[in-house]
């Protein structure tokens, strides 16, 4: 590597950390916001929210590192090119060329780095956390909290009036329970007080002192009781994690399968479709194009993900079609901007 090429890497790798652990920054509260959705329905330790933040990173770094690359490249030459410092690298004898090789195959590497984090890790962290989730409605007791609507149990909706507390666990005091999927009836019950249980893959509803009402048609019928249980099953179903194949051939048949597909990985040729926009925007003469740069970038950015979220249903279509679109028209931008010039 030459010296030009030293140089350059460190001011890009300045530029490309501070980028990174911005967005890094963002898209982990969006996707911890994600996360939390959970906890709606299943109860979870700080150190069990960090084990689905760590399945949910492969698709962070896909993101992030693609996008900062990029914008980074772009503004560490347009920064060189403002304080002069390219006049004086292409007086030392280097050329565009030389610049635009040594960036092609830097991003050639992220993006085959970023194309095995997109099959291969992505769909095994996907599963894993499928596991994790359904493993802990196995295990964990529902998340039932007082005077709010919408709380299911199994089959039932579930009502609770408000909670205490005793030496063998949380008590739930006014509860109203109603099971509309019987067939040909309709049936409420009504308990001063329940409890939650565990019994190894079983999650039991102790309820105490209430009632029971049957609705068929126009006949209606109470029951009274002292104690009942309810018991339901959650599943015990552990996806395969090793099927990576499997998992993309449901690609066939599943078009939320596709958009992932077409999504991740023209995401992870970002950076190699897009190098020499990066490198044309940046290579300026500060005097007269000091915008460009940032009106280019961000019209790159929203171009390129705005044609994935357009053609993503057909990966056959947006994979080739998309990255061969941006690597035909920044190769034709760059040799109508630098070439002609330097």
């Amino acid at each position: 590597m030459s010296r030009v090429n030293k140089y350059l890497l460190y001011n890009f790798l300045g530029t490309f950390a501070s980028l990174f652990s911005t967005l890094f920054l963002i898209m982990s509260i969006v996707f911890f916001i994600q996360i939390a959705r959970v906890t709606s329905y299943i109860e979870i330790t700080f150190g069990e929210l960090l084990k689905l933040y760590m399945f949910m990173l492969p698709r962070v770094l896909l993101f992030v590192v693609p996008i900062a690359f990029f914008v980074a490249l772009a503004m560490t030459l347009f920064r060189l090119s403002k304080e002069n410092e390219s006049i004086v690298i292409f007086t030392l004898g280097s050329s565009p060329n030389s610049i635009a090789k040594f960036f092609l195959a830097f991003s050639a590497a992220l993006s085959a780095l970023l194309l095995i984090v997109a099959i291969v890790m992505i769909p095994i962290a996907s599963e894993l956390n499928s596991n994790f989730i359904d493993y802990k409605k196995t295990v964990a007791k529902l998340n039932l909290k007082p005077t709010q609507f919408g709380q299911k149990f199994s089959d039932w909706m579930v009502y609770v009036g408000s909670e205490g507390s005793d030496e063998n666990g949380t008590i739930y005091k006014n509860i109203v329970m109603f099971n509309p999927f019987i067939k040909d009836s309709q049936r409420l019950i009504v308990a001063q007080n329940a409890k939650m249980i565990n019994t190894k893959s079983n999650i039991e509803l102790s309820l105490n002192n209430g009632k029971i009402y049957d609705m068929r048609g126009k006949v209606y019928h109470q029951s009274n009781f002292k104690s009942m249980t309810i018991r339901t099953a959650q599943s015990e179903k552990i996806n395969d994690v090793d099927s990576i194949k499997e998992y993309w051939l449901e690609a066939k048949t599943s078009t939320k399968r596709k958009k992932d597909l077409s999504t991740y990985v023209l995401v992870a040729l970002f950076p190699l479709a897009t190098t020499l926009f990066a490198i044309s925007f940046g290579i300026v003469t500060y005097r007269y194009e000091k915008g460009a740069v940032y009106l280019g970038t961000f019209g790159i950015l929203f171009g390129y993900f705005t044609l994935i979220m357009l053609l993503s249903p057909r990966p056959i279509i947006a994979i080739p079609g998309v990255f061969a679109a941006f690597f035909a028209a920044g190769v034709w931008f760059y040799k109508f901007k630098i070439m002609r010039r330097y």
